[in-house]
């Protein structure tokens, strides 16, 4: 008990110091580089994965090779992928984005598949029956059905990727990995516990925003529906 009274103290000092707060270290400063990581890593991953997955889920064609993604997304590791794309192409903050894409990518294709093609077939025959094309199917029928599933998958890659885009300070850029990767080689014990502090706030932040998005873009039955599946 008295550990974590006294970690929390270590985070309310670092936290109210003014020195966060201003210049190019500051956390105002880090956590702008931290959102560009992520939220450049999440767009570039939502363009792939939503469409990709769209389409699969509408055809079916393709399932054999989403399933193989979600396989290799689960061995690949994404400190050891940082590593591996830095030392091919350099250091820079493309090294950074295309693992942040690569393991943004799958729980988005993923859900979005799964969610398009566990729609109820005799819905897709109906609306087919009352003159719909293949791409209105898609958008008015399909989409609307599988956005409890579609969010899902958008909200766990925002939040791997909010997690993980700390490594961007691994090799040598900025972000809010940035206070844990200085304050472990300083052994500053509370440069880290501040800065895990303000990730964890992130990520909270971010679930706190899929899930206010998903009360306002679901509606009440498919919540229900989604909630006891």
């Amino acid at each position: 008990m008295n550990d974590l009274v006294n970690q929390l103290r270590l985070v309310g000092d670092w936290l109210a110091s003014s020195k966060q707060w201003h210049g190019a270290e500051g956390i105002p400063q880090r956590l702008l580089e931290h959102l560009t990581y992520s939220g450049l890593s999440l767009l570039f991953a939502a363009l792939t994965g939503l469409t990709a997955g769209l389409l699969v889920g509408h055809t079916g064609r393709g399932a054999f090779a989403v399933a193989g993604v979600a396989n290799l997304a689960r061995a690949i590791p994404t400190f050891g992928l940082v590593v591996l794309v830095v030392t091919l192409a350099g250091l820079s903050t493309t090294p950074v984005l295309v693992a942040l894409v690569a393991l943004a990518v799958p729980p988005i294709l993923i859900n979005t598949f799964e969610g398009v093609q566990g729609v109820d077939p005799a819905t897709r025959d109906a609306a087919r029956g009352v003159g719909m094309t293949e791409w209105q199917v898609l958008l008015r029928v399909e989409v609307p059905m599988a956005l409890p599933l579609i969010l899902l998958g958008l909200r766990i890659a925002a939040i791997q990727v909010v997690a993980t885009a700390t490594v961007a300070a691994y090799p040598g850029l900025g972000g809010l990995g940035r206070f844990i990767v200085d304050g472990l080689s300083r052994n500053d014990y509370e440069l880290v516990i501040g800065g895990s502090t303000v990730v964890v706030v992130l990520a909270l932040a971010v679930q706190i925003v899929f899930t206010a998005l998903r009360r306002a873009l679901v509606s009440p039955g498919l919540r229900v529906a989604a909630s006891t599946s």
